[in-house]
């Protein structure tokens, strides 16, 4: 297989300043950078600081018209610690979609809050592997 990686995420959105800004506050993105392919649509690519991927792409319509392609139904972020991640997010005022942090059986752990256009946005603690006396992952 020739694929390597995921290049981006797009997600339709109101303003690509709003968006951004919202992103930047709560979990660290950058706009970095802007384009205008076209008369009626804007697009904002954002990444991480230290990181010269760009992992989500925003999409502006001047003639708001709404997304006719598929929906994406949500964008996933890794942390190491889900309950400090939740409450700086909730001081924020972000408005989360789940009252509780969910953990699976596994020991993943996840929680969903929206975007400001309604987006699904995850924070995403994934299982500890730990190695137990035999060497063998528990």
């Amino acid at each position: 297989m020739t694929i390597k990686k995921l290049e981006h995420v797009g997600v339709v959105v109101k303003s690509i300043e709003e968006s951004a800004a919202f992103y930047e506050k709560t979990l660290g993105l950058e706009l970095k950078e802007l384009r205008q392919p076209g008369p009626n649509v804007r697009l904002g690519f954002l990444g991480f600081p230290d990181d010269e991927a760009s992992i989500i792409e925003f999409v502006e319509r001047s003639n708001a018209e709404p997304a006719s392609e598929g929906v994406v139904n949500h964008i996933a972020f890794a942390v190491d610690d889900i309950e400090k991640e939740a409450a700086r997010i909730t001081a924020l005022g972000a408005a989360f979609l789940n009252e509780r942090i969910i953990t699976t059986g596994d020991g993943t752990r996840f929680t969903f809050f929206a975007g400001p256009d309604g987006e699904r946005l995850e924070l995403y603690q994934p299982a500890l592997k730990c190695k137990n006396s035999s060497g063998v992952n528990g």
